[in-house]
């Protein structure tokens, strides 16, 4: 089974990491050759990936955020837990792990991914149901980090009780009144963080397997921001913990 990645960067990304079957690219007539372009097809060559100048209602019917270029890809090539800890160790660097526990809006994981990439998160764990999943809508969101990540699914509480058994620490994000705040938490070391269903947070059984569940700072009239803000903040702040290393 194939699927579409639309768009310049998520293409283009999704050719350096090398991690998919490429099929087919398809470029509009007349399309110029900026943002990436030029790189995406001179990689799709090298690559012998077949490239063919289509009509730009082609690649239109294939969604409207296309930018000329179209790469039909095999399906995404999710990992094991197990992958994801060895990533850190190849890395020699402690663990630093985001999990999700049913996002299930496609620009909510779309933008966690992205900043889980930018402060070079080792691996994501999504459960194995009532969860969005890495579609093209997600890697178009997240501009094609989606491709450099390692994606696993599991089930999070038995996942959770395999990272505390490596000595991980894993800190559940909610913003309840019994919260730890989140600016005199150590999370310095082996961490994970936990980010809930945006209507509903985490489940219980997730909630309760964590080992701190802690809150971020608030000061206006609004008391929460939406998942990707949140858990983006919440990876800064562990990346903080790091010295931004």
């Amino acid at each position: 089974m194939t699927e579409w990645i639309l768009g310049r960067n998520p293409v283009y990304e999704s050719l350096r990491a090398n991690r998919r079957d490429f099929f087919r690219l398809w470029v509009s007539e007349n399309a110029d050759n900026k943002r990436h372009l030029k790189d995406a097809l001179d990689m799709a060559k090298q690559k012998g990936i077949p490239i063919e100048s289509v009509p730009r209602q082609r690649l239109d019917a294939l969604g409207d955020n296309h930018q000329s270029v179209c790469l039909e890809v095999g399906n995404y090539p999710y990992v094991s837990l197990l992958d994801i800890l060895n990533r850190a160790h190849e890395l020699n660097q402690p663990p630093f792990i985001l999990i999700l526990d049913a996002v299930q809006d496609t620009h909510n994981l779309g933008a966690l991914l992205r900043t889980a990439e930018a402060v070079g998160v080792h691996g994501i764990v999504l459960p194995l149901r009532h969860t969005a999943t890495v579609t093209p809508a997600v890697v178009n969101t997240s501009s094609g980090a989606s491709e450099h990540l390692l994606v696993a699914q599991a089930n999070l509480a038995q996942a959770i009780g395999i990272l505390k058994s490596e000595n991980i620490w894993v800190y559940g994000l909610e913003g309840a009144a019994t919260s730890q705040s989140i600016e005199t938490t150590n999370l310095s070391g082996a961490v994970a963080l936990v980010v809930g269903n945006e209507a509903s947070g985490m489940r219980s059984l997730v909630r309760q397997s964590c080992d701190v569940v802690m809150k971020l700072p608030m000061r206006g009239n609004v008391d929460s921001l939406n998942a990707a803000v949140a858990g983006s903040v919440g990876l800064y702040f562990m990346w903080q913990a790091r010295n931004f290393s």
